[in-house]
């Protein structure tokens, strides 16, 4: 019964740490508008602020001495997110109209009307190309920077320079992501409520943090599971569903490229500046086998997720069936993953 309860407790939790992202983020879409970001460059500003909750689980971790639940989601998360996100996105525009009240949004990233008829029948969800470029080609350097950091038998697991490193070449990532999506930028205004909100969504995502990672303590202390699985398919599970809400309300507003491309740039913070505080405390890795294999598939859903965008049909995006391969490729991870636990049960 008290395994429910902390499965409740972590819900509850996840959705409150979303809830903080979500109200720390809604002042730095105006700095977006601002500063002339476009669609995609825009994501990658946010995700350093939507990937907060992330970023917290791990410090929270760290400082608890449950490292591997840090290490754990920040994988887990990095894994699942990406066909989430395009699944969402995909069956949040699957109607005649996007946007509020069937009204045009003046956004960047919008489908005139008579184009998204055609994507609708032709079963097709836009992205725009160059996400593959300015997102998905340096994210993917990211992940062999870790391979690299991480996996060779002398300097195995995280270190502080590690955590050094990697914040570095988050630093380069979000460099050249903001220097390539550049625009005319717009005036905006603010206001006190803004920005009182925007503090209180920092402290509503610290506890939420904090709540997850206590929750994810206790279950897998309950079902007698290890930290770092814990934090693959429980805390990682959990807190995606909480942005899986709020893409779908961003793609029906028909800023589609904004909504499927967030997670590429959420998981560039999450994998440098989310390793950070596991590094700073010196973290081993125990379980070199599940680590190389989630290692693999952090890299490769991506991959095919450039892949789709980049050689797909002629319009930029993914086809239905693209969408659904994505979410094969985690049921396979699952399936690698499960097989691997059962046999060292025998």
């Amino acid at each position: 019964m008290s395994v429910i309860i902390w499965f409740i407790v972590l819900i509850i939790a996840a959705f409150a740490a979303h809830w903080g992202a979500e109200h720390l983020a809604k002042p730095l879409h105006k700095l977006v508008g601002q500063w002339g970001l476009t669609a995609v460059a825009g994501g990658a500003m946010l995700a350093l602020f939507t990937a907060g909750s992330e970023f917290l689980i791990s410090v929270t971790s760290a400082v608890r001495g449950v490292s591997g639940i840090g290490l754990g989601m920040v994988l887990g998360s990095s894994i699942i997110h990406v066909p989430a996100i395009v699944t969402v996105a995909y069956f949040a525009t699957r109607q005649r109209r996007l946007g509020k009240d069937g009204q045009e949004e003046m956004v960047e990233d919008e489908e005139k009307p008579e184009q998204h008829k055609r994507h609708l029948d032709q079963h097709l969800l836009r992205v725009r190309k160059e996400a593959v470029s300015v997102l998905v080609l340096p994210y993917l350097a990211l992940v062999i920077l870790i391979g690299i950091v991480t996996l060779p038998e002398a300097w195995r697991g995280l270190q502080p320079i590690d955590g050094l490193i990697l914040s570095l070449a988050y630093l380069v990532y979000l460099g050249q992501a903001l220097m390539r999506g550049r625009g005319e930028g717009e005036n905006q205004e603010w206001s006190r409520k803004e920005i009182g909100m925007a503090v209180a969504g920092v402290v509503v995502m610290a506890l939420g943090a904090y709540t997850m990672v206590r929750s994810t303590e206790n279950i897998a202390s309950s079902l007698g599971i290890s930290e770092v699985v814990a934090g693959l398919f429980i805390t990682a599970v959990a807190g995606s569903g909480a942005e899986w809400f709020s893409s779908w309300k961003v793609a029906r507003t028909g800023q589609v490229t904004e909504a499927t491309t967030v997670v590429i740039g959420d998981h560039a913070v999450t994998l440098t500046l989310g390793l950070l505080p596991l590094a700073l405390v010196t973290m081993p890795i125990d379980n070199l086998p599940l680590y190389v294999v989630s290692l693999v598939f952090v890299g490769l859903i991506p991959a095919f997720y450039g892949l789709f965008i980049r050689w797909g049909p002629e319009e930029a995006g993914f086809q239905r069936w693209q969408v659904f391969a994505l979410d094969g490729l985690y049921i396979v991870y699952v399936a690698i993953v499960l097989f691997s636990i059962l046999n060292l049960l025998e």
